[in-house]
């Protein structure tokens, strides 16, 4: 999802703004600057489009033809800068040979999701990493949290793009509802949000203006009739619940 590219790009562009501005005050017989691409910046603040031909699906042990309901299913989904390519891995577990190497855990713009029934009822869990580990993460926390949310919807149609024999075999998945976990040390970024059914969760992050300040909001907030919390599963063996683990072995409680 480029957070670091534009987390990264975005002081210099404004750094080097100032700088023209500054200069224009003077005399100068400096060669002009070559403009540096806009991409970041755009990235940033433009609309998240997703383009299916860039995404790149493996299946490792999963079956289309299989209810996750009955067998495990997870998604992987990792972005490169280099090739802004989407890899989309649909296994069992977490496919966690994806997420290993000095880059990804550096930028640690990854997004694991896990399909839960929980008491009859189908839900797609999806979690991110907003910030700890390292402090350049810290330091980006609120803009990390920014470009997951305004880019969570692409990262959505790419899980029904990318799974679409599940989805057709299943139709009624689309109706399921998705939970959003944002993994942060610092405690406004760290918490979960409902983002409603699964068909209408692709709705583009929006800024807004309230009370006379700025500010950021998602369409998916007017679910206010959802559940403000995840349902817990049955205690002990049951046949309404599976799987009867966490595929993904993610707290939501991160220590600072």
């Amino acid at each position: 999802m480029a957070v670091w590219t534009a987390a990264l790009g975005l002081p210099s562009d404004l750094k080097s703004s100032l700088s023209q501005h500054q200069v224009s005050l003077f005399v100068s017989r400096r060669r002009p600057r070559k403009s540096h691409p806009a991409f970041p910046v755009a990235r940033l603040f433009g609309p998240a489009i997703f383009e299916a031909s860039k995404l790149e699906v493996v299946y490792l042990g999963v079956d289309e033809k299989k209810h996750p309901s009955k067998h495990p299913r997870t998604y992987t989904l990792t972005h490169s800068d280099m090739t802004s390519k989407l890899n989309l891995t649909i296994s069992p577990t977490v496919n966690n040979s994806q997420l290993q190497g000095w880059y990804n855990r550096l930028q640690r713009d990854e997004v694991v999701a896990e399909w839960k029934k929980v008491k009859g009822q189908m839900s797609l869990h999806v979690h991110c990493h907003i910030s700890g580990g390292h402090f350049l993460l810290d330091l980006c926390a609120k803009l990390r949290h920014f470009i997951f949310c305004k880019e969570l919807p692409v990262v959505l149609e790419a899980f029904v793009h990318g799974d679409d024999n599940l989805f057709n075999n299943y139709p009624e998945l689309q109706e399921a509802l998705v939970w959003v976990y944002f993994h942060s040390h610092k405690p406004e970024f760290n918490t979960v949000e409902c983002w409603g059914p699964l068909n209408n969760s692709a709705a583009p992050y929006t800024a807004a203006v309230a009370g006379g300040g700025g500010g950021f909001v998602a369409q998916q907030d007017v679910y206010q009739a959802e559940p403000s919390w995840p349902e817990k599963p049955c205690i002990g063996n049951c046949s309404c619940c599976f799987p009867s683990r966490r595929l993904i072995q993610w707290s939501h409680n991160l220590s600072p």
